[in-house]
């Protein structure tokens, strides 16, 4: 199965992702003429802010399987694709923005904005699509694409996901490698309290054998 997956450390909340997927999801796929555009394409990846400063996250679908939104919506809005039956999508001639799908998804990345692919309704839900059209041309989506700090990278899951404990495996490897070897040793309190406590019990034998 392919995904887009999130490396959260790496991201620097440039919000190139979010311009990405708009203009990737828009009428004339042109980052210029897209602005000037109605209804206004939205973007479906949210770089939020993190807790602390230079920190932020890519919230995006996952996609579930199974996938809470597409059990929740009435109108059987939300389905999956034929051809690519890991994605999830939405209907947005079917969508009557009851918020059914927003109020089950646990990753709260559904929202609601007026949308080309439904002009007839003032509001649609909206989410992440794994830019299966441009999959479907052979292309990685749109937000990998733009992503220039490998905050977001396309492919197989077990690929992915063994590529980054790899990762993660060098990383702790090389800070225990810089640890200091005087930090490796117990502390003077310790040492001195294990110095008498030796002592002590040395005193004690003596004085049983005394005995």
């Amino acid at each position: 199965m392919k995904t887009v997956f999130i490396n959260p450390e790496r991201c620097v909340g440039c919000k190139q992702c979010e311009i990405a997927c708009a203009v990737v999801h828009s009428t004339s796929k042109n980052l210029f003429w897209s602005v000037f555009e109605s209804p206004l394409s939205k973007p479906r990846i949210h770089a939020e802010p993190g807790l602390t400063l230079n920190t932020s996250f890519p919230n995006k679908c996952r996609h579930c399987n199974p996938a809470p939104c597409m059990g929740a919506c009435p109108t059987a809005a939300i389905r999956r694709s034929e051809d690519y039956p890991e994605i999830v999508l939405i209907d947005g001639g079917k969508c009557i923005a009851c918020g059914m799908c927003a109020m089950v998804c646990p990753f709260d990345v559904i929202t609601y904005f007026a949308s080309a692919e439904a002009p007839h309704r003032p509001m649609v839900a909206i989410k992440c699509d794994n830019c299966i059209v441009r999959q479907r041309q052979g292309e990685v989506p749109g937000c990998v694409e733009a992503c220039k700090v490998g905050a977001l990278q396309f492919g197989e899951i077990n690929e992915l996901v063994k590529a980054a404990r790899t990762r993660y495996s060098e990383a702790v490897s090389v800070a225990v490698g810089e640890i200091s070897p005087e930090l490796t040793a117990a502390p003077e309190s310790i040492t001195s309290w294990r110095a008498w406590g030796a002592a002590v019990t040395g005193l004690n034998e003596d004085g049983q054998k005394g005995a």
